[in-house]
């Protein structure tokens, strides 16, 4: 399993975040995050969002660095892509 992140570079509740996604499953993505401190009401569907302040955090522990359009290709290609109408609650 592979963990990728974008920069924190999404605005909202007064900070900047990123999005944590995984390559592979769901279950692998809610255990890393969980292992770096991301509370699951952060899941959104498909991806963590994750704080500014936690971006080193996600990296130190593994996470690859790309872009914002990467992490949507990395969804799709890994079939984890889900729009946002059919995305359910935090798990």
């Amino acid at each position: 399993m592979t963990l990728y992140i974008d920069p924190p570079t999404w605005p909202g509740h007064g900070r900047l975040w990123s999005h944590l996604i995984s390559d592979t499953s769901f279950d692998e993505l809610h255990t890393a995050a969980a292992a770096i401190g991301a509370p699951p009401r952060a899941f959104d569907g498909d991806h963590y969002d994750i704080p500014a302040d936690r971006y080193a955090d996600a990296v130190a522990a593994g996470a690859v660095e790309v872009g914002p359009k990467e992490i949507v290709r990395l969804l799709r290609a890994a079939g984890l892509r889900r729009p946002k109408h059919l995305r359910t609650p935090s798990p």
